[in-house]
Formats: structure tokens, C-alpha cells, sequence
């Protein structure tokens, strides 16, 4: 429950943090521009019974605006007079049009009153990006260093790859570091550089490799080898009950030799699936019992070993031996970049740029069938915050939801930004404006595809949880 809060609080100061600068960025061009803002909200306020849906509201003496916070922590919202909007005021825009009305400005001021949350958002991300730099630097492991190489699934070693392989770059550049990018690069590839038994090597790619393939494959394309040993044993664990000690090396679980932590993770997975078809309390004992073969007093460069121990242990409930390896951190030196003030802006804005750009490209994934299944909503987005409170990783996932809030805002989908601008680039190219008439459907149309899309994110979340997918 804790962690839930813990990611729950980290969402929420986030969204509201974005939706607040994104509204302000309406607000501000409304402004710059002599246009009335009626409502400047954070979340919805739909009224229920008497009650009209406003947790606080206050309006200044001698403004226009009221500003309040509602009960539907859904975003938030701007209302711009004379303005068709998701708020569908049609009464307004029956009576005869007012100077200080968004729909008597100029096509370009509209336009930039559009753009102005998008922009804010945009550039947010880039100063956010540039004062982590700034503030922490940048610390990464780079492929190259990992000198025990990758293990590889089933789909990269037809491509050439072999287990143990150091991953160089590939001839679209050299990897910095083991992410997304990695991948992506490996999709888009048609050479890869790597280094085997000492030698530096190309390995020939198609080119076209689907990256969502990639990335939900099970073992995934290619992910950094661990040695199977023994670092930490956590008390009153399984590990612990039968002995095992820090430099142990599993060798075996239930006869099938595993060569390294990504071996033993993966069978214990499926030890994992099986015990969820158990029906009976002895089914899921006969999967739990496992026997693992222990090395000890090894090289661990050459993983030989002077005797080995046969093991017969319960794991737990959930399928743990309890002991953790070394982490990539402890197995490899860190690299660290350190920036200035002035240098983290450039590297920032680069660093941002790429961000985009890689969503952009992964956007085509997303009307295949396994990129519909991959949408996630809430649910999914909040747990990508970390389980304890860490600033370090808070602004780097508000960086990233401000970019990804920036592009789905600007998409040509009525009710979005995106779509309002693409009306009044339609408008200044032909010199005509589209009906009033015209735009409150298009506005219907719009709002009905995000509640669609919002609904299937959701339940995607739903089925996740119960275990469907």
C-alpha cells in the first residue's frame, strides 16, 4: 500500500505540474492578445446535483478569470470566450461576437494561443532535461565495458549473434549506453559492431526488425549477461535455510545446467507459470522443490569449480531462492559525465530531441495488434515512477511525460490543440473558416476517439492486473 501511495503522490504532483504549465500556456497567449479567459482550471469540474464540481474557485476582483481546482483529476482546462472548446458553450457563441473573443483575433494570434500549451511543454522538457545534466550529471554503463558480453534469445542468434558477444554500436552509431535506444538502433540496423572472443566483428541485420518484438519477447533480443553468483543472501529465505554464501555460483536447477543469472531468472519463470496452473497445495510443494547444484572456492573468471554442492530447497511462495548477484553497477565502472551550467542546455535539448524522436517513431507500433495490447493508461504510466520517493528519476519521468503530453496535444484530432490548429491552418491557406456548425461536430468526434482510446489504455491496465494479458 505504501508503494502505491508512494507512486500515486509522484503522479499526481506530476500531471498536475504539466497540466498547470501546459493550461498556462493558453492562458498566456490569450493574454498577450487581449483575449478573455473565463476559467482557468486544474482537473474537471463536471457539476453534480447542486453542486458545481469546484473543489476551491476564486476570481480576483477586476479580472475575467476564475480560477479553481475541480473534483475529476483527469488534466485540466483553459476556457477562452468565444472559443468552441470541450466545454461545447454553443449559448456563447449564438450572441454577437466581442472584441475581446478569441473568434474576432487575427488567424495567426489564434494559432499561437493554440500552440501555447504545446510549447510550454516542449520547452519544458528541454529545461528539465538540462538541469538534471546540470544538477546530477549524466552515469551510465556503456555496452562496450560489459565485458561478460550479452546473452542473446533464439530470434538474434539466427541473426549471427552468440552468447557472450560485447555489443560496439552498429553503422547507425556507436551505443552509449544499454537502453531503448539500443534496440532501436538493432530494428533500424543493417550492421552490427561487436566484439567476440577479443576480436572485433560486423554482424549483418535486415534493417526492419520489429522493435516491439524485441522488446516483449521472452527472453528479450538481447539483454547483459550476469554471472549466476551469489551476492547477498536475505535472511530467513530459502537461500539462507540451505547455506548458500556470498561467491556461491549456481551451476544447475532441476538437472538443467544455467550459465549465468539471465538463464536462472528465465527457468524460475517458468516454475513461476507452472505454479499458477497448480491446483492443489502438493501440485504447487512439487513445483517449489527444486535442486540446485552450487559452486564453490570457483575462478570466477573461468567459472571452474573445485567441488560442487547438491542442493534439495522449498522456494518461496512466490518462486524466490532469496540471494540477489552483483548488480550491472558493481560488475562494470560507471561512466560520468558532468556538464555546466551553460553545457547542459545544449546537451539537454539534444538529449530531449532524442526523447521525441524515438516516441515518434515507436507511434507506428501502435495500430498493430501488439501495440494496441501494449497501450497503457493510468495505471501504467504511474507505475513507471519509482517505488521510494527519488527526485533524480520524479523529473526525469515528468521530463518524459511533458514530451509525450507536447506530441499527443499537437496530433490533428478534434478537441486535441492539434486539431484546432490544423482548422486555422486550413483557414489562413484558403481564407475561409470552417462553420461553427462544422467545428461543434468535429469537436464530438474528437472527444468520442479519447474516451475510446482512454477506455481500451484503461482496461488494458485491468487486464494486465487480473493476469489476461
Amino acid at each position: 500500500m505504501e508503494i502505491f501511495l508512494i507512486r500515486l503522490l509522484q503522479f499526481i504532483l506530476a500531471i498536475s505540474l504539466l497540466v498547470l504549465l501546459h493550461e498556462g500556456g493558453h492562458f498566456f497567449f490569450s493574454k498577450l492578445f487581449g483575449v478573455r479567459v473565463e476559467k482557468f482550471y486544474l482537473f474537471f469540474d463536471p457539476s453534480i446535483w447542486k453542486w458545481d464540481g469546484s473543489l476551491f474557485k476564486w476570481k480576483p476582483k477586476r479580472s475575467d478569470t476564475t480560477y479553481g481546482v475541480g473534483w475529476l483529476p483527469l488534466g485540466g482546462y483553459c476556457k477562452i470566450a468565444g472559443m468552441i472548446d470541450e466545454s461545447f458553450d454553443t449559448e456563447q457563441m449564438k450572441k454577437p461576437a466581442e472584441p475581446w473573443e478569441f473568434r474576432c483575433k487575427p488567424a495567426w494570434q489564434r494559432l499561437l494561443i493554440m500552440i501555447g500549451g504545446v510549447l510550454v511543454n516542449f520547452l519544458l522538457a528541454l529545461f528539465i532535461y538540462s538541469m538534471i545534466l546540470f544538477y546530477w550529471g549524466d552515469t551510465y554503463i556503456s555496452p562496450k565495458d560489459m565485458t561478460y558480453g550479452m546473452k542473446f534469445n533464439t530470434e538474434a542468434k539466427q541473426l549471427g549473434f552468440r552468447d557472450g558477444d560485447i555489443m560496439v554500436g552498429t553503422d547507425k552509431r556507436e551505443f552509449k549506453d544499454f537502453s531503448v535506444d539500443l534496440y532501436r538502433d538493432l530494428s533500424e540496423a543493417h550492421r552490427a559492431d561487436i566484439i567476440r572472443n577479443g576480436k572485433p566483428m560486423s554482424i549483418k541485420l535486415p534493417g526492419e526488425i520489429s522493435l516491439l518484438s524485441m522488446l516483449k519477447s521472452e527472453p528479450s533480443f538481447a539483454r547483459p549477461f550476469i554471472p549466476a553468483v551469489v551476492d547477498t543472501v536475505l535472511p530467513n529465505t530459502p537461500a539462507a535455510r540451505y547455506g548458500l554464501a556470498k561467491g556461491d555460483t549456481i551451476k544447475a536447477l532441476n538437472g538443467k545446467a544455467v550459465d549465468s543469472q539471465n538463464e536462472l531468472t528465465f527457468e524460475l519463470g517458468r516454475l513461476e507459470d507452472m505454479l499458477t496452473g497448480a491446483k492443489t497445495k502438493a501440485d504447487s510443494l512439487r513445483i517449489r522443490t527444486a535442486t540446485i547444484v552450487i559452486a564453490r572456492n570457483k575462478q570466477l573468471a573461468e567459472y571452474k569449480a573445485s567441488h560442487l554442492d547438491t542442493v534439495k530447497t522449498v522456494l518461496t511462495e512466490d518462486v524466490k531462492f532469496g540471494f540477489a548477484p552483483k548488480a550491472l553497477a558493481q560488475l562494470y565502472e560507471p561512466r560520468h559525465d558532468d556538464y555546466s551550467f551553460l553545457g547542459s542546455f545544449p546537451a539537454g535539448v539534444k538529449y530531449g530531441v532524442g526523447v521525441l524522436r524515438g516516441y515518434v517513431d515507436d507511434m507506428k507500433y501502435v495500430f498493430s495488434a501488439d501495440g494496441a495490447k501494449s497501450l497503457g493508461g493510468f495505471g501504467a504510466i504511474g507505475s513507471l515512477f519509482p517505488a521510494t520517493w527519488d527526485w533524480y528519476m520524479f523529473w526525469k519521468m515528468t521530463a518524459f511525460l511533458s514530451i509525450i503530453l507536447a506530441f499527443m496535444n499537437i496530433l490533428p484530432i478534434p478537441a486535441l490543440d492539434g486539431g484546432h490548429v490544423l482548422f486555422l491552418l486550413y483557414e489562413m491557406i484558403t481564407r475561409r473558416k470552417p462553420s461553427e456548425n462544422f467545428m461543434i461536430k468535429a469537436e464530438y468526434v474528437g472527444i468520442g476517439l479519447l474516451m475510446l482510446l482512454m477506455i481500451v489504455a484503461n482496461l488494458n491496465d485491468i487486464l494486465r492486473w487480473l493476469g489476461y494479458m
